[in-house]
């Protein structure tokens, strides 16, 4: 193929590990950032958003276009869309942008979801901690991630203090609590040629509201795997799709319920660098240039373990044998994600003794469980 390059809204560690993946295949990467000094710089031109003339030098910067995170400006995609091509397209960035919208559409493709309110108002907000009983999670439709613009609901007293702390954002959304025994979730590639391709399940563990690791194949999930292909590709084919969707899930004792979902590369997903034939980000830059898709089949199990506020020695990660150090180029910072270590152990005791050995080397607040289920 002759040369291409893409332009990618966002220069954080998705964008870089996106372009760290297209250098192979040829294909140059943009990228469109406030932060000229962010993570993706060393691998392609950044173009400053906050420059007058920016979206439109980055408009002719590149052949094609993507995201790394879906609170993109849709003015911003509106303006570029008017010459050139983005994926994925903008129905989906819009939906996953506001979370009743996102419900909805997961109503209308009979993919369940916990009952739900939306609310705008004290009153609102009264009527549907009636309807839904407590506790609630209330969230901003809008924005928010790792934890953030969220509010557990526990009992009626904390009805004025979750409006006074989330209400001026005007639209909410009330959610039942959903009684779950883990989270999952189900990463697939759509093609221009309407092609899908699903990876093994992620199952999630989460420390403050962030990703702290995700084991592949999820344990005891071989019944959920074909149910939750259904839902994703469902999505897929709806929103005429192209390039990476992820759709994070509760499993619950009646069944999986959906929870968001991402268009885009996923955090959750980093392990299929290592672990899988084809990555999430080289299938999604595939998907974008029009490419065939590569196999997404899981080549051994597989842990990924995020690196959150301070960076462990590097030499101390790498005397781990089946270790694999990815770092984002970015500075400390209480909550933030530095990197992250994909483990590929032949057994459950070597396994188990990375784990331990992690827990030492990482911060205490992250420290592994030793006992972690993984079917090898």
């Amino acid at each position: 193929m002759s040369k291409m390059t893409i332009g990618i809204f966002g220069g954080g560690q998705l964008g870089r590990m996106m372009a760290q993946a297209a250098l192979p295949l040829n294909i140059q990467c943009t990228f469109f950032e406030a932060n000229t000094d962010c993570p993706s710089a060393v691998l392609g031109q950044v173009i400053s958003s906050q420059d007058q003339d920016g979206l439109q030098q980055f408009t002719k910067s590149a052949d094609v276009f993507s995201l790394e995170f879906e609170n993109t400006p849709l003015a911003d995609v509106d303006q570029l869309t008017q010459s050139k091509q983005i994926y994925p397209p903008r129905q989906a960035l819009a939906i996953a942008q506001n979370r009743l919208l996102e419900k909805s559409l997961f109503d209308e493709l009979d993919i369940p979801v916990a009952p739900y309110r939306a609310v705008d108002s004290l009153e609102s907000l009264q009527q549907a901690v009636s309807d839904l009983g407590l506790p609630i999670v209330l969230k901003t439709a809008t924005g928010g991630y790792d934890g953030k613009g969220q509010f557990v609901l526990k009992n009626e007293t904390q009805i004025n203090e979750a409006w006074a702390e989330l209400g001026a954002a005007k639209s909410l959304i009330a959610e039942s609590f959903v009684q779950f025994n883990r989270e999952v979730s189900i990463i697939a590639v759509r093609g221009q040629d309407g092609e899908v391709r699903t990876w093994d399940l992620a199952e999630n563990h989460h420390h403050h509201g962030i990703l702290s690791h995700s084991i592949v194949p999820a344990p005891n999930s071989l019944h959920l795997q074909p149910i939750a292909e259904e839902y994703i590709t469902r999505l897929l084919n709806h929103l005429d799709y192209v390039g990476v969707l992820t759709l994070e899930l509760f499993v619950t004792e009646q069944g999986m319920f959906a929870n968001e979902m991402a268009p885009r590369v996923h955090n959750s997903g980093h392990w299929s660098i290592e672990g899988a034939v084809c990555s999430q980000f080289e299938n999604h830059i595939r998907a974008v240039a029009g490419l065939p898709l590569g196999s997404t089949q899981t080549i051994r199990p597989t842990v990924m373990v995020n690196i959150i506020s301070q960076y462990p020695k590097t030499e101390s990660v790498l005397a781990l044998d089946s270790a694999h150090l990815h770092l984002y180029d970015k500075s400390e910072r209480e909550g933030r994600k530095l990197g992250h270590i994909t483990l590929t152990p032949k057994s459950k005791d070597e396994l188990t003794a990375q784990c331990r050995a992690l827990s030492q080397i990482l911060p205490e607040s992250l420290a592994l469980n030793e006992n972690m289920q993984i079917e090898i």
